[in-house]
């Protein structure tokens, strides 16, 4: 795709995102002064609770007045303002610029439509891609217009971008990862590292039609996207059916790795997310809301 049509893609996505928010995060960053008040306790002037002190707390947060009372030392609470953030990591590998698909097209659409529900929310957003490490874009603060263009074009896998350059993330913000996820690699760390210190992690699988249901028989040529290397297949029926379990079998265990580690997974294709827009696995797990 040329810059043009990825300018086109990411700003249909943006105008779609339009129509949807960002919830809160159930813990937000600390230190960080803002507008949203946050479900965390920070140093705001609204108190919220006390807390039993322990060892190392601040003393000057001490409530002398609830220690006279009960003779035990307690801290005051309050509630932080923050302004959420949400860091999105894009898969730019070759894999999701599938020729003959339109994957590479729906992934352009994501990252705008999640830039413009994190903006209709007023969060902070950035935009980090899977390219010699985990690099932050340039200008992908503001409007997709603006943002340094890239390709889908990395021989890098995201688990080694991650290990090689892993991104200095906002903590205790929203990430999410856009990848098609057909990769080797242990999800465990994967999954473990997206993670790390986030309030809400999102996994969204993204898949050309014809990674999620191949054809039922047929010679097919398959071009490794980031080797290069081409394999000549014979695809029957039980060669079809061998494919869709390993595929079922790697969707399961980064199902898992989420499980343990607190993440939401969903699974998008490309032409149903770009004729659809079908989020509804993110609506149910309140991770957006319609506007």
């Amino acid at each position: 795709m040329s810059t043009e049509t990825h300018i086109e893609s990411l700003m249909l996505g943006y105008h779609w995102g339009s129509n949807y928010l960002f919830v809160d995060p159930p813990v937000s960053p600390t230190g960080t002064v803002g507008n949203t008040p946050a479900r965390a306790t920070g140093s705001s002037l609204e108190f919220m609770e006390h807390r039993e002190y322990k060892a190392g707390d601040d003393l000057r947060r001490i409530d002398w007045n609830a220690y006279a009372r009960n003779d035990r030392l307690a801290l005051k609470l309050y509630r932080d303002e923050v302004n959420p953030h949400v860091d999105l990591l894009l898969d730019v590998s070759k894999s999701m610029a599938l020729p003959g698909s339109r994957k590479e097209e729906a992934a352009c659409a994501l990252a705008g439509f999640f830039a413009s529900a994190a903006t209709e929310a007023h969060f902070t957003f950035n935009l980090w891609v899977t390219d010699n490490g985990c690099r932050k874009l340039g200008r992908s603060t503001g409007m997709p217009t603006a943002w340094d263009p890239f390709e889908l074009t990395s021989v890098q896998t995201p688990a080694d971008a991650l290990q090689q350059q892993p991104p200095s993330w906002r903590p205790r913000g929203i990430r999410v990862f856009v990848s098609d996820l057909l990769f080797l690699a242990d999800p465990e760390p994967v999954v473990a590292a997206l993670a790390a210190n986030a309030a809400v992690t999102v996994v969204v699988q993204l898949l050309a039609q014809s990674d999620a249901n191949p054809p039922e028989e047929g010679n097919l040529r398959l071009i490794d996207s980031e080797t290069n290397q081409r394999f000549e297949l014979f695809l029957d029926t039980l060669a079809r059916k061998r494919y869709l379990a390993n595929l079922g079998r790697h969707q399961e265990n980064y199902n898992a790795a989420c499980r343990r580690h607190g993440a939401i997974m969903t699974t998008l294709i490309d032409e149903q997310f770009l004729e659809h827009q079908a989020v509804d696995d993110l609506l149910a797990a309140e991770i957006l809301r319609v506007r």
